[in-house]
This record gives C-alpha cells, structure tokens and sequence, in this order.
C-alpha cells in the first residue's frame, strides 16, 4: 500500500505547510462562501505528494496541508484524490489499471472522487447494484445513486462499490464519461470548497476490465481498506486545523486584554490552552500509530483507525469551542466554519455508531 518507512522527511512537511499557506489559505474564506471550486489550486496543493512517500509521511504531509491552508473541504478534495481512491488501485488493480491511472493520478491531471456513503466498509446499505451484462456479452450493469460524492463532476474517474443479488460487492473504476453514468454538482453546505456531486447510474454498462479486485470480494478487500483509510487519513487534516486554531488561540490570549490585563495572565485561560494542547498532541499519537500501520508489510488496524477516528471527532469539537473564546478577533470565520464543518465531520464516517462497535469488537475477541 504504502513504502515502508524509513525516517521523516521534516523539509517536505515543512514545504507542504508553506504551500498551503501561501496559496490556498488566502482565499479559503472566498471559496467557501460560494462553495467555488479552484482545479489549479487543487492541482498545485496535490504536487506536495511526491513518489513514494510512507503512510506516516502521507499522514504529516495532509497535517500540514491542513494547517497551512486552514480549509478542511480542500484537504478532504486532495485526501480522497491522493489517498481513498489511489490506495485500493496500488493494492487491488490490475497491471493495466496501475498504468493506467497512477501516473496521471500522481500528476494531478485525472481526479480522483467517491462517495463517503462507501467508506463505512459495510456498515451501511449498498445503494448501488450490479448485475451481469445482458445477451451474455462479458461486463457488467450498474444502477443506483451515490451522495455526498467528493470531487464530484470535477473528477475524472470514480471508485464505486456495488452489490449483487446474492448480498455480496465488488468495486468498480468508473471514468466520468462512461455512457449511463450523470455526475452532477450537490452536497452538504459544511466543507463547501470540496465540490461535492451526486452520481446516478442508469443500467451503466462497464467492461469487465473495470472491475478493481475480486469479484464479489469488496466486503473483504476494498471496503475494509477504504473504511480504514478514510478514518485515518482524512483526520489528519483535521489535525491541521486544530493547530491552526490552537495558534490562533495563543495569539489571542497573548493580545487580548481583560481589565487591562492580557487574557494570559488568567490561570482560567492557561487551563483552557493546556486542553487544547493536549487535544492536539493526543490526536497526534493515535494518527501517528495508525498510519504507520499503512507502512511497508505492517497490517492497517481497524481498531486503531476508528479509534483515531472517534477520538479527533470529538477533539476537533473540543478545540473548536475553545478557540472561539480567543481566537474570534485574530481568525475571523475559521472559528464558525470549523464549528460547521466539525460536525459533519463527526457523522460523515458513521459516528459513534459505526466507530465504537469497531473498537469493541476485538476487545470482545469478536475480530
């Protein structure tokens, strides 16, 4: 999946930082209000992953794409391009599929998008299904309808999850241009710099050829991989933005004054940013874990990345409330927008629902 590691590359993170902050951060509050797309910034913001980086130097690197560019809809845009639907083609596709799609993908030229409906592995109903092609000719045909579907009309192919008669999945590589096949803009109003989209499959026929992994085996292949990632990956950028508003609370308790004094000076204040701090470090070591699970022949935990899942949901609240009692002044709207986005966050993947039976689960010897 991932090369293994070999030591952390400190000037790329610090590069990737440097990017988003220069490029992506100026303009986060503009994009989020119209919820307007920007492929070149995208483009740009997907170059700081270069070849071969480890699980915990992808983790570090969507950390501080995060926290550089304080816009968490981005970041989740370049973490299911770079990571959700790059990953299963690495680990699960064709000789023809890695030719095919990773160079360009790596490039930033073809987009990757799918649904965060299929990244509860099977915890929820597929609302896709699949069946063979009729008259006999090889391939298949798919119906259904995907939500909340990241990157939307704006990607080039798609990682779709369908269901046979008999209860059991396979994944499918969809091109946007497959006949059958309507991508249409429309999402949730939280992370609305993501471009989100709607797929409708209409007795889409697709080649045998497009099939990524086993047939029928997405329940134990693809799923489980691309459940386990999301949960993971995807809460690395969160812990970027924790930083950033951690930052944004020290600054203000450090220009702030209250009765003529600065709000550092209150023992209430110190309280309140060792919380943040300790949210923020927490987080750090769960992620930390987690990814490295990705890393060369180690064996990702689905224990571990719902556990950091579950944890950051709740931290990223935590730390969003905090910094609103200082950090108004000196980051006006990311504090209300992080409290938005926040909470679609905590659902996106299930919730607690999904997360906690998955964290008990081996506690209870049960797998």
């Amino acid at each position: 999946m991932f090369p293994k590691a070999e030591g952390d590359d400190r000037s790329l993170v610090e590069q990737a930082r440097y990017l988003a902050a220069q490029l992506a951060q100026p303009s986060s509050a503009e994009r989020d209000r119209p919820g307007r797309w920007d492929a070149s910034l995208f483009k740009a913001l997907t170059a700081a992953f270069a070849p071969g980086l480890t699980g915990t130097q992808t983790a570090a690197v969507l950390t501080a794409l995060g926290e550089g560019g304080r816009d968490p809809g981005l970041t989740l845009a370049v973490t299911a391009h770079a990571v959700l639907t790059t990953v299963p083609i690495r680990a699960f596709g064709t000789t023809a599929q890695r030719e095919r799609y990773l160079p360009r993908i790596a490039s930033g030229e073809w987009p990757g998008g799918l649904s965060l409906q299929q990244t509860r592995g099977t915890a929820l109903a597929c609302t896709v299904a699949v069946i063979p092609a009729a008259d006999g000719a090889s391939g298949w045909m798919l119906s259904g309808r995907l939500d909340q579907v990241v990157l939307g009309v704006e990607a080039h192919h798609y990682l779709v999850v369908a269901q046979h008669d008999d209860g059991s999945r396979t994944a499918f590589l969809l091109d946007r241009d497959t006949p059958g096949l309507r991508a249409e803009p429309d999402g949730p109003a939280a992370l609305a710099s993501c471009a989100w989209g709607r797929l409708t499959l209409d007795q889409t026929r697709v080649p045998a050829d497009a099939v990524l992994g086993t047939v029928g085996a997405a329940g134990t292949e693809t799923e489980p991989l691309v459940a386990a990632l999301d949960w993971v990956f995807t809460s690395a950028g969160w812990l970027g933005l924790m930083r950033a508003l951690t930052d944004d609370a020290l600054a203000g308790a450090r220009t702030l004054e209250l009765f003529g004094a600065p709000l550092a000076h209150s023992q209430s204040i110190r309280f309140l940013l060792a919380d943040l701090a300790v949210q923020n470090e927490l987080t750090a070591g769960l992620l930390h874990r987690a990814a490295a699970r990705f890393d060369g022949d180690a064996t990702p935990s689905a224990r571990e990345a719902a556990t950091v899942r579950h944890f950051t949901a709740g931290a990223v609240r935590t730390v969003a409330e905090g910094a609103a009692r200082l950090a108004g002044a000196t980051a006006p709207g990311l504090v209300e927008r992080a409290h938005r986005d926040a909470l679609f966050f905590a659902s996106a993947a299930g919730g607690a629902d999904v997360l906690r039976p998955v964290i008990a689960a081996p506690l209870l010897g049960l797998g």
